[in-house]
């Protein structure tokens, strides 16, 4: 008797979200360098960054007044005392930059970076278990930004979950965004910048169908310009994660000079 083979792969349902208004949202942040400082995430990340290279970050952060200074776990409680008095909240990466760390890692260095004052936390998700594609991987997935999502929010924090859309099908791309709402997070975010390409204007228009105003959409890597910036935000980005932030804003302020 023959046997039929069935996929295992569970049917991909998306919701149809409530509609988000990228092209006002665009308009207002461009609208000054106030106002785009407001969605810039100042960012270092270099495995080689150096102590007074993270304190130069936080400087520039609180002088222009950044959505934050996102650091490497090991630079927390530096940038927090670099920052103390600013209200410029400290961000951090967790399972960075692979996503193939142990859940119970994730959560155990998501724990650690609160209680040294981390605000924003930027984890990876599992990459390698999106790809296995069973409803067990997929439970998996959802189960370990949950749980970071459940500390940070106890703790007053947001946590922006990283697909790393570079390595991603159209599909993966659709369900690795619905995954991350279904687990509480507040933002699904492009890429780390390490791996083999950064943000696009169709992977973000791609994110901003999905989550609609449901949550936010961060633009990382590769955003090097104004220009990249603008692109990003007309696309449906509401974060930007950029390291040349001091530069965008100059851009801007010379335009509207």
């Amino acid at each position: 008797m023959s046997s039929i083979a069935t996929s295992t792969t569970p049917s991909l349902k998306i919701a149809v979200p409530a509609p988000f208004d990228a092209a006002a949202f665009a308009t207002r942040t461009l609208s000054s360098p106030a106002a785009l400082a407001a969605v810039l995430d100042h960012t270092l990340l270099k495995p080689e960054a150096t102590r007074a290279q993270v304190i130069r970050l936080c400087h520039e952060a609180a002088e222009h007044r950044f959505a934050c200074a996102m650091v490497n776990p090991a630079w927390v409680s530096c940038a927090v005392e670099t920052l103390a008095g600013t209200s410029i909240p400290v961000g951090v990466v967790i399972g960075f930059p692979l996503g193939a760390s142990l859940a119970a890692s994730k959560r155990d260095e998501a724990a650690r970076v609160l209680k040294l004052g981390a605000h924003d936390l930027d984890m990876v998700l599992n990459i390698g278990l999106l790809k296995s594609a069973t409803k067990q991987d997929y439970e998996a997935i959802k189960h370990e930004i949950r749980a970071v999502v459940e500390f940070a929010h106890a703790a007053g924090a947001i946590v922006k979950v990283i697909l790393e859309t570079c390595l991603l099908t159209f599909e993966e791309k659709l369900r690795a965004s619905e995954l991350s709402l279904a687990a509480g997070a507040d933002f699904i975010k492009t890429s780390t910048g390490f791996s083999t390409g950064g943000a696009t204007v169709d992977d973000i228009a791609l994110m901003r169908g999905v989550v609609g105003a449901r949550a936010g959409v961060k633009a990382s890597g590769g955003i090097r310009s104004l220009a990249d910036a603008s692109a990003m935000l007309h696309a449906g980005a509401t974060r930007i994660g950029a390291s040349a932030s001091v530069k965008i804003l100059a851009e801007l302020a010379a335009k509207s000079a």
